[in-house]
């Protein structure tokens, strides 16, 4: 399972940790039991050698990470709100705005068995066309768009050309929104905004978060809606890509959208009571959150 996109520190007030939403993804395939890869670009610095040896200690396959000589690894600032949600304000000319299509990456494109890709890392031209090489040549993999709307880090090319590729897209219900009004989608509700988008680009399911209340999951002959677990938030960072990865991982093995729903809400609940996007967990831990345990 390829995270494909930025890598960067984020600076919580409590102190930087590891993320950036493919790198999440990746890492959280690896705690369900799948190889987590990340393609993406930090800088040959300090930031950039720790982030290189925090990946390497959470298990993560770190052989498609390229160096940059040039460009710094990236940050992204992060407030949180009284909620528990984080607000990013990202670095520019990070290293990940520079992915490079190489011999190396076009193998791994064609060996992968699921790419999870969004708009952000393609923000910069040379990113977008390399993601765009990856996603190409790539027919055999299931294609996850995680929309993740950042700033003004997006435009209706990039989210048309985007969804154009992908076979399931995840987005919160404020993206749900802001996608379609930005292609033109109409106004309605959640449900039908989400139908719409699955009809209008061919998509094989819809993703709508919802935070604490829980998310909606369409397909082409089923909707479920799933209201979420209360839980005692320490921040939001990662929760997302924590469901992602669950779509991705039990998608695979034909889960119903039932028990897709069901498992994905109870992982991304337990994220987001921890502190950071790649919290510590063990074989038991895990199970005992995906049986209804925790939280």
């Amino acid at each position: 399972m390829v995270g494909l996109g930025e890598v960067l520190w984020d600076v919580l007030p409590s102190g930087k940790v590891l993320g950036g939403a493919p790198a999440n993804f990746a890492y959280m395939t690896k705690v369900l039991g799948n190889q987590g890869i990340v393609a993406s670009r930090i800088g040959n610095d300090a930031l950039g050698r720790e982030a290189f040896g925090v990946m390497q200690r959470l298990g993560l396959n770190t052989a498609y990470v390229q160096r940059d000589n040039e460009h710094e690894t990236g940050t992204a600032a992060v407030s949180i709100d009284p909620s528990g949600q984080p607000n990013f304000t990202i670095k520019e000319l990070a290293a990940w705005d520079f992915l490079q299509w190489t011999p190396e990456w076009e193998d791994l494109s064609r060996k992968a068995d699921v790419i999870c890709f969004g708009s952000l890392a393609q923000r910069s031209p040379e990113s977008a066309v390399t993601i765009e090489s990856f996603l190409q040549n790539a027919p055999k993999s299931l294609r996850i768009f995680d929309v993740n709307l950042r700033q003004s880090f997006y435009d209706q090319h990039v989210l048309t050309k985007s969804l154009r590729r992908a076979h399931i897209v995840k987005l919160n219900d404020q993206e749900l929104h802001q996608v379609s009004q930005l292609l033109n989608l109409g106004s309605g509700s959640e449900e039908a905004l989400a139908k719409r988008l699955l009809d209008e680009y061919g998509l094989l399911m819809v993703s709508v978060t919802r935070g604490a209340a829980g998310s909606i999951l369409v397909s082409e002959s089923q909707t479920v809606q799933h209201a979420g677990f209360r839980v005692k938030v320490s921040d939001a960072v990662g929760a997302g890509d924590a469901f992602t990865a669950c779509l991705a991982h039990y998608y695979l093995q034909d889960y119903s959208l039932e028990d897709l729903s069901e498992l994905a809400n109870r992982f991304a609940s337990w994220v987001a009571t921890q502190r950071g996007a790649t919290p510590a967990i063990n074989a038991n831990q895990l199970q005992e959150i995906l049986a209804g345990a925790i939280p």
